[in-house]
């Protein structure tokens, strides 16, 4: 079964993360994924993989389009490219209005056209070809790369929860990161991506999809299971979230969790997250048993990735790392 593995857990401190992706390319990992919120910066992550392995993938998973330019990020990927040929991947997400409105002070649009529009323009760079390129988001006149183009040209994976995300990357992106889905709803998603690479004379073979799965390879399973509980407590009171899982079938917790969250039970919220939910949303336990879960993932046709996660403590790297050594 291949297997990918989420880094940036892993990413500090800064000076053993070379070590951590050369061990990720020598257990057999396909492809190592390292994103970017509030942590460590995801196009550095992704330069130091490059300069550190020689197979393993790349793959950011995922960097909010809005935080740069489209010209900074076709010039980020041409780069890796040219670094790493044919194994970078730079992966786009719409995020959220905390992270680009509040942490990043700039417009926050939930929209499926502003990540089309940022797509065209970052393959343009990347071919070294001019842009001229008048939309709705963005508006540039004359820019070209002035280093060759590489080939192969960098791919781009978009992280899609829903239908419309789901059918734009079938038609526009190599790849598709699905995240916080559950086994039994993997196959709708599928459906969506198969039909936006329909809409492009694509198959769904021709995508990439791949799924973050929250993993902590444990034989205390409480306190893991209480991590994650709080981790999808918020999620689930964030709208399009709540809504996505809501579609999975968990619509009574989501219920639960946001009528506790608006009263001010911040415990009862977690509470709210029930063992099916849990059970559908990660995998904790020992090797064993997590394998099973994430094979569950893989089973319709898409490629796991494993993001370990631990209960926060002076413990908790050494127990991201256990969980990265238990695969693939």
């Amino acid at each position: 079964m291949p297997t990918d593995i989420a880094l940036t857990g892993l990413a500090m401190p800064l000076a053993e993360f070379p070590a951590i992706a050369r061990e990720a390319e020598s257990r057999g990992y396909r492809t190592a994924w390292v994103g970017e919120a509030s942590g460590a910066e995801a196009i550095v992550l992704s330069t130091l993989i490059a300069t550190h392995t020689a197979r393993i993938g790349i793959a950011n998973g995922v960097i909010p389009v809005q935080t740069r330019t489209p010209i900074v990020y076709g010039q980020a990927a041409a780069t890796l490219a040219h670094l790493a040929p044919g194994r970078f991947g730079l992966g786009l997400g719409l995020s959220s209005e905390i992270i680009v409105g509040q942490w990043h002070g700039l417009p926050f649009a939930p929209s499926v056209q502003q990540m089309r529009e940022a797509v065209q323009i970052i393959r343009t760079v990347a071919a070294g070809e001019r842009v001229i390129f008048e939309g709705k988001f963005y508006r540039l006149k004359n820019f070209r790369l002035a280093i060759p183009a590489p080939a192969p040209p960098p791919r781009i994976y978009l992280a899609a929860l829903g239908p419309r995300m789901c059918e734009l990357g079938g038609e526009i992106a190599d790849g598709v990161l699905l995240n916080w889905i559950p086994p039994g709803a993997v196959g709708a998603s599928l459906a969506h991506v198969e039909t936006g690479a329909k809409r492009a004379g694509r198959r769904l073979a021709d995508v990439d999809v791949a799924v973050y799965v929250r993993t902590c390879v444990t034989d205390e399973r409480a306190p893991a299971r209480d991590t994650l509980a709080r981790d999808i407590t918020g999620y689930a009171i964030v709208n399009a979230y709540a809504r996505f899982f809501e579609e999975c079938g968990y619509a009574p917790e989501v219920a639960a969790v946001n009528t506790a969250w608006k009263a001010g039970d911040r415990a009862g919220a977690v509470k709210g997250i029930s063992e099916r939910v849990l059970d559908g949303l990660g995998a904790v336990g020992p090797a064993d048993h997590c394998r099973e879960q994430i094979a569950a993932f893989a089973r319709p046709g898409v490629t796991p990735v494993v993001l370990p996660f631990a209960p926060p403590g002076p413990a908790a790297r050494a127990s991201m790392l256990g969980t990265f050594r238990a695969f693939p």
